[in-house]
């Protein structure tokens, strides 16, 4: 049997690439061959709209000549060197001033990583060595939620608030203790109490517990991701935060997600009005368009990690210029297309289209968004909030894609959405519409007619 271009690319596949999450009995692959704004074209000519931006970051869109252009002539000048030491190179110079004047105030010293995991590696370390510095050693001690998800080394991986993620990795880092998320829908985790004075009270009892000398920080996504999308109260962060200075530890937000116009602000510190001590960035800092990631520091963290001989650690991709240059590039395509004030109103419009085409549905127990951050909550009864029973030989996001060619995401019982921040009304219009498609025919066991 002769095989076509597009099955011989499959089963190449299948014989030498390890896929993340796929079991080596899974047969289908879908090929992405090329990408023009919302839309993929898979190597077997199917159409896709993609309501994901790959996994939360392709702010701009696929296909942008103009980025595109401006990777190989940094290529030409010149592809790569060293940023240890005192090497440095313009596109990771400027790009640290460009993200400076951009972040919350006093938060002006940028270390570069190649992605969001080398971030949250570099964020924990930072935390305890800024202690260390300080003569506080014992500040060894990470905070972190349950449903959090902070990448897959083993400082961010220990943080990641899911069993999944630790079963065969074990022992994980030591020192970690996890709280109740922020997740207003669930009202039976807060035993009947309004949900921040329940966080607050038990975070300030854990560190009563643990010894507020020796925690070093708290890590937390300001909206979850990877948990389901889950929104705190508005006055959820800025409690925290006064409990941390109170006791001296440091708050790391980990904006893999959020930042970059995600949630209709350059980062979601600013949209809760936050001053963490350190941003963990990656994805919408260049869209996908190559890997690149970046931490803001702020100013009296990065004094003392200045101190001496420095940060005693780098990764061997710190400040690639490509990257760099491709990351300037993209910021510039998201303020001269208004992007963040796009992603407010089209976030409200493509929610307003799944409230219109969802909410009736009595396996739709909430829809919540910021910005182009949304979720769809399933429940197998609207009274109860019991989570709908899935089954992962057919899920919803994979009927979904497979019958409409609309790629959303699982997550905790939500189809989560992120699309790039171009989406139309008419994008928005089809994917609720596909949505819609699925959810409607599926049955409170979980069972998709």
């Amino acid at each position: 049997m002769t095989l076509t271009p597009a099955q011989q690319l499959a089963a190449t596949d299948r014989a030498h690439i390890i896929h993340p999450y796929l079991p080596g009995s899974a047969e289908e692959r879908v090929i992405m061959t090329e990408g023009k704004g919302c839309r993929l074209t898979d190597a077997e000519g199917r159409s896709y709209l993609d309501a994901t931006g790959g996994l939360w970051l392709a702010q701009i869109g696929h296909g942008r000549e103009e980025v595109a252009d401006v990777a190989h002539a940094q290529m030409k000048q010149l592809e790569y060197f060293t940023s240890f030491w005192e090497f440095s190179n313009e596109p990771a110079i400027k790009l640290s001033q460009r993200l400076a004047s951009l972040a919350p105030e006093n938060l002006n010293h940028v270390y570069f990583t190649s992605g969001g995991s080398e971030g949250n590696e570099a964020a924990i370390k930072m935390a305890r060595y800024y202690h260390h510095r300080r003569g506080e050693g014992s500040r060894t001690w990470i905070l972190a939620r349950n449903k959090a998800y902070h990448g897959i080394g083993y400082g961010g991986g220990s943080a990641t608030g899911f069993p999944v993620y630790h079963e065969g990795f074990a022992p994980m880092m030591p020192h970690v203790s996890h709280l109740t998320p922020p997740w207003p829908y669930r009202t039976e985790l807060y035993n009947g109490e309004d949900p921040t004075d329940f966080l607050i009270a038990e975070l300030e009892a854990r560190i009563a517990d643990i010894g507020a000398s020796n925690i070093a920080a708290m890590i937390g996504e300001p909206i979850m991701g990877v948990g389901g999308m889950l929104v705190p109260p508005a006055d959820y962060w800025p409690r925290v935060r006064e409990v941390l200075d109170r006791h001296g530890i440091l708050l790391i937000f980990d904006e893999v997600v959020t930042a970059y116009g995600r949630v209709g602000e350059w980062f979601a510190a600013q949209h809760f009005g936050i001053q963490p001590d350190i941003i963990v960035t990656a994805k919408g800092i260049t869209s996908g368009y190559i890997p690149l990631g970046a931490l803001m520091v702020s100013d009296d963290v990065a004094e003392v990690l200045l101190r001496d001989h420095g940060f005693p650690m780098g990764y061997t991709y710190n400040g690639h210029p490509v990257a760099a240059a491709v990351a300037l590039a993209n910021l510039d395509i998201i303020e001269r297309e208004g992007l963040l004030a796009r992603a407010v109103t089209m976030g409200e419009h493509l929610h307003n289209q799944l409230e219109a085409e969802l909410g009736h549905l009595p396996i739709v127990g909430e829809i919540r968004s910021v910005g182009m951050m949304l979720a769809v909550e399933l429940v197998a009864d609207r009274e109860t909030r019991t989570p709908l029973p899935l089954n992962p030989a057919r899920m919803p996001h994979d009927v979904i894609r497979q019958e409409t060619g609309v790629i959303v995401r699982d997550s905790a019982h939500s189809l989560v959405l992120s699309p790039p921040l171009i989406m139309t009304e008419q994008e928005a219009k089809e994917a609720a519409t596909a949505i819609r498609s699925v959810l409607e025919r599926t049955t409170p066991t979980g069972e998709i007619k």
